[in-house]
């Protein structure tokens, strides 16, 4: 008797992320799920990073996207779609970047040329997570997958960034089970965001994590997998 093959889960990492962004997911959601950690430090567009995620995931597969990664999420649905069996976005947006904040990413890039890769400096880190999280332990996780990314990829994913196509218009066509979690006090993509996307999206859920910034799998990792395992076993799984 064959043992029954478990859906495939496709977690998308953020910009200047690796795996350790998605560790507790994948550890304690893979006696429900086959996960399956795409690699988006390769290429320098978002349409690339889609191609080769969508060839880590055969078949029909379930997304779980953060910041960059839900960039990819979106472009999965613009040429994938119909493999698509739910997506949960975590502190993305499906808008462009404003003329400022693209202006910031061309001086990240113009800054890297003229010197050595910083990875996530002092003042960055307090972008991307709470202040609690600052100088302890996660603070620490996420410097160290800069540096493992490095400023080689950094620069093929900000220019994958500045590239991408505004996805506003693609939301009332995403007709799968969709989750939307953000962080109370994400400084990068707050709130504002993820209600646009659950409005955009028939039927999505919304939930909204206090006392944390923009990177909730490693700053609240149990309460970000309960949330994904509710989602997995109530919208996703029986009709997979």
């Amino acid at each position: 008797m064959t043992t029954p093959t478990r859906p495939t889960v496709l977690f998308l990492p953020g910009l200047l992320c690796d795996a350790e962004l998605w560790a507790h997911q994948v550890e304690h959601l893979r006696d429900i799920v086959t996960p399956v950690v795409a690699d988006l430090t390769r290429d320098d567009s978002i349409a690339a990073m889609a191609r080769r995620a969508a060839e880590a995931a055969p078949g029909r597969f379930i997304v779980v996207a953060l910041s960059m990664g839900g960039y990819v999420a979106f472009e999965l649905f613009r040429t994938v779609a119909d493999r698509i069996a739910g997506v949960a976005l975590l502190d993305t947006t499906a808008a462009p970047d404003s003329a400022e904040k693209a202006a910031e990413r061309r001086a990240g890039i113009a800054s890297l040329a003229a010197g050595r890769f910083a990875g996530v400096t002092a003042r960055l880190l307090p972008q991307l997570v709470h202040p609690a999280h600052v100088d302890g332990p996660v603070g620490a996780q996420v410097r160290a997958m800069a540096q493992r990314v490095g400023g080689e990829a950094y620069v093929r994913q900000q220019r994958a960034i500045l590239g991408r196509p505004d996805s506003r218009p693609l939301l009332p066509l995403i007709r799968v089970p969709a989750l939307v979690v953000v962080g109370a006090q994400d400084a990068l993509t707050p709130p504002a965001e993820a209600e646009t996307m659950q409005k955009g999206i028939d039927g999505a859920a919304l939930h909204v994590l206090p006392d944390c910034g923009h990177l909730p799998p490693l700053e609240r990792p149990e309460e970000t997998t309960a949330l994904l395992r509710e989602w997995l076993e109530r919208e996703v799984l029986p009709a997979f």
